[in-house]
């Protein structure tokens, strides 16, 4: 089942009947959506007031609830802790994954991650450049550091010399910004629901970051966002605004339709047989990851 994204971006009150999210405004009741059928429910006004069986039911439907700050962008993220029955057994084998299997892990993320950066250049400039050689020169663990090196050339050659990557401009930046922590919290509802822990990473370690896991296994969707990013500011120009149109366009990424393994569903769904296929490697000390494969004609 494709789950929702519902954002709440004006004044209003979030309570609980039936298992049904009812949203009111103004004192009347503006719609009324199915817990079980929300998959992400973002909250960008600061006067929205929720009650706690509203969060308590997200939680327990594994509904990542986002948080935005100041500036529209999310700013925190509320998960299920018990998103797997098998979750203390899953976790275990996490935990005690020796390194060699991480460092292979993390080598496929990294390629396919340059493959996807590549197929984004390609849609936009009709030329990948040199990124898809660099794809084989990727090591167990990545020691070359060629993620970084392919990251130099991908960013001048897909917005031009001018542009800097910076998290506090607005425009192209503020759009990534938003994608990716769109991304990123999709990606750690779904490490959730299949038992690991999204502090613990193959790669990013961060004492101060709770979603290290969540962060590696982005990676490979980045381009997707980018992609996404690239075609909107052909559509509106270099000093595109995070409107409320925008964000919905951003948003839509998590219906886009991907191949894993020998299906094809919405990115959403699909990441859910990404982390459960890296549960399973931890378990069975596999190295290969079932990580969704997109196309950049449907990336509209």
């Amino acid at each position: 089942m494709i789950k929702r994204v519902v954002e709440i971006g004006t004044p209003a009150h979030l309570h609980l009947r039936l298992n049904q999210l009812l949203i009111e405004k103004e004192g009347a009741e503006a719609a009324s959506i199915p817990i079980e059928d929300l998959g992400v429910l973002i909250i960008d006004e600061p006067s929205v007031t929720c009650s706690h069986r509203v969060l308590a039911a997200c939680c327990k439907e594994n509904v990542a609830v986002i948080f935005s700050d100041e500036r529209h962008l999310p700013g925190g993220i509320l998960l299920s802790l018990n998103g797997n029955t098998l979750q203390s057994r899953v976790i275990a084998d996490q935990v005690n994954a020796g390194e060699p299997l991480k460092k292979r892990l993390w080598q496929q993320i990294v390629r396919e991650k340059i493959r996807g950066q590549a197929r984004t250049l390609k849609a936009v400039t009709g030329d990948a450049g040199p990124l898809l050689g660099m794809v084989e020169l990727v090591g167990s663990g990545d020691p070359d550091n060629v993620e970084g090196r392919a990251a130099r050339l991908y960013w001048p050659l897909l917005f031009g010399d001018s542009f800097r990557r910076d998290h506090t401009l607005p425009g192209r930046n503020a759009l990534l910004n938003y994608g990716y922590a769109i991304m990123r919290a999709a990606v750690a509802r779904a490490i959730v629901g299949s038992g690991l822990h999204p502090s613990l990473g193959l790669h990013h370690h961060n004492q101060y970051d709770a979603f290290c896991l969540a962060d590696d296994l982005m990676e490979p969707l980045r381009p997707i966002v980018d992609l996404k990013v690239a075609r909107l500011t052909v559509e509106c120009g270099d000093n595109i605004e995070l409107g409320k149109e925008v964000k919905a366009k951003m948003l839509g990424l998590l219906n886009l339709l991907c191949n894993i393994g020998r299906q094809r569903l919405p990115l959403m769904v699909a990441m859910h047989s990404y982390t459960a296929s890296l549960a399973q490697a931890f378990g069975e000390g596999e190295h290969r990851l079932d990580i969704p494969i997109w196309d950049a004609k449907t990336v509209e």
